[in-house]
């Protein structure tokens, strides 16, 4: 059952999601999404350190404490299009404390100016970077929600295609995985999301393929041959949109040999761990995924 903090959130992003203006500018909306993200800031435990990482701006978050010989590669969602570093501070700090290891939060292009496959370019560059700096491929992580967990399973595959190492395992929050909408978000129910809209993820999926397709592999995995790909937790809620592209493709990467393990957050909206510390579903699920980083992170 929902606590009742999570039944609040949900009356409040209903009213939200029916004021919104569904033609604002992309400015506007990422000004909106800073602006609610300003609400829930990063743990002051944490410390942040601005980095780069092959010339993509990053923050690395660290607690006291720290194994730096393991590290979380984490890509922040927003339709590949909104979102940044600090829309996602709540979230990468406290992982970076409950997980015992710096978390570099990648600022990687977005689109319309950046279209696929900047930013994909980025995520890959990013995972070699930290290679480089030491960190043992079965050490390293990625991890990313919403565009950001179809993106970070987009880079476990371009690297697998490259014939590069790699990591150890991988964290999707309600991934994104099918632009083209075939796997159910295109037909969902959207009154049972109060947050995501289908015409908002047809707008966002336009702006990033910049008339490309949908179903290409590397803008939608979960259209890939998934074989090969590392242990995967993947968490989504039930009132998302969403939930099929996280459902179908854990049942194609099972399919295809991958081990995978499949959360499904009763109640939850899409990326309810963005409402840290505020709601203590989001506070369990980073404890899951904490749980899950170690004990890949420190398997031979």
């Amino acid at each position: 059952m929902a606590s009742e903090e999570m039944r609040r959130l949900i009356a409040r992003l209903e009213r939200e999601k029916a004021a919104a203006d569904p033609d604002a500018n992309w400015q506007a909306m990422r000004a909106d999404y800073a602006a609610l993200a300003r609400e829930f800031p990063a743990d002051p435990a944490a410390h942040a350190v601005d980095d780069a990482l092959a010339g993509v701006p990053a923050v690395r978050f660290q607690g006291q404490g720290a194994d730096a010989s393991r590290a979380l590669l984490y890509l922040h969602g927003g339709g590949y299009t909104t979102g940044t570093i600090a829309s996602h501070e709540a979230l990468t700090s406290r992982l970076a404390l409950a997980a015992g290891c710096p978390v570099f939060a990648l600022d990687y292009r977005l689109a319309p100016e950046h279209p696929f496959p900047a930013a994909l370019e980025d995520a890959v560059a990013a995972c070699r970077a930290l290679a480089g700096r030491g960190i043992a491929p079965g050490r390293l992580a990625l991890a990313g929600d919403s565009a950001g967990g179809g993106l970070a399973a987009a880079a476990l595959l371009a690297l697998r295609d490259d014939g590069d190492a790699l990591p150890g395992c991988a964290v999707l929050i309600s991934p994104w995985a099918d632009l083209a909408g075939e796997s159910g978000w295109a037909s969902a129910d959207e009154a049972a999301d109060p947050m995501v809209t289908i015409a908002s993820l047809h707008r966002m999926a336009g702006a990033y393929l910049a008339g490309g397709d949908a179903r290409h592999p590397l803008a939608s995995p979960i259209f890939a041959e998934l074989a090969g790909l590392p242990p995967l937790l993947i968490q989504v809620g039930t009132a998302e949109i969403l939930l099929t592209d996280a459902t179908v493709f854990a049942q194609r990467a099972r399919a295809a040999g991958v081990e995978v393990t499949l959360e499904v957050e009763p109640g939850a909206p899409h990326v309810w761990h963005h409402f840290l510390p505020m709601l203590p579903e989001a506070v369990a699920a980073v404890e899951r995924i904490a749980a899950f980083l170690r004990q890949r992170s420190d398997a031979p």
